[in-house]
């Protein structure tokens, strides 16, 4: 969607367009980098690019797919192992995984209206809710992801500039 349909589209696009915008910024904030960089915890936490990426697909298979009662892949059980690229997990095994939950919950929000209602724990949920939510979801780690691209590398923003 064009940016000027993106501010006068309807609800649903409007708010797809928001969340796809920072799921792009997700990915550019790993152009670049090789996989020592993308695992490199940078904080006292460990958080490090790729294991952000991999807690933003457990984020949309769980709120979009779970939540709906459509298809997930299996979920980390561990707590916080939805932040942490393992050892055997590749590079591209994460990446792909976050491509995965992306077009499951896309298939989702093709599939429903704002208003349909879910269930997650904690109570009912309405499609609407959930994308706003995600928005906030994936653009507050982006904020995360973008100061942990400055400390490898001094790149920052939302994406490379012209």
């Amino acid at each position: 969607m064009a940016d000027d349909e993106v501010m006068t589209g309807g609800e649903k696009e409007s708010l797809r367009a928001g969340l796809d915008r920072h799921r792009d910024v997700v990915l550019w904030k790993l152009r670049g980098l090789d996989d020592e960089q993308l695992r490199r915890p940078l904080t006292p936490t460990g958080t490090n690019l790729l294991g952000l990426v991999k807690h933003l697909a457990c984020c949309e298979y769980g709120w979009f797919c779970l939540a709906f009662d459509r298809p997930a892949e299996p979920l980390p059980v561990e707590e916080d192992a939805d932040f942490r690229a393992g050892p055997e997990e590749s590079t591209e095994d994460i990446l792909a995984f976050y491509a995965r939950a992306r077009a499951a919950a896309d298939r989702t929000i093709d599939a429903l209206e704002p208003e349909d209602l879910g269930e997650f724990p904690g109570g009912t949920v309405s499609l609407r809710w959930v994308l706003i939510h995600m928005i906030e979801e994936t653009a507050r780690h982006t904020g995360h992801m973008d100061i942990i691209r400055e400390l490898i590398d001094g790149s920052t923003g939302d994406f490379p500039q012209a």
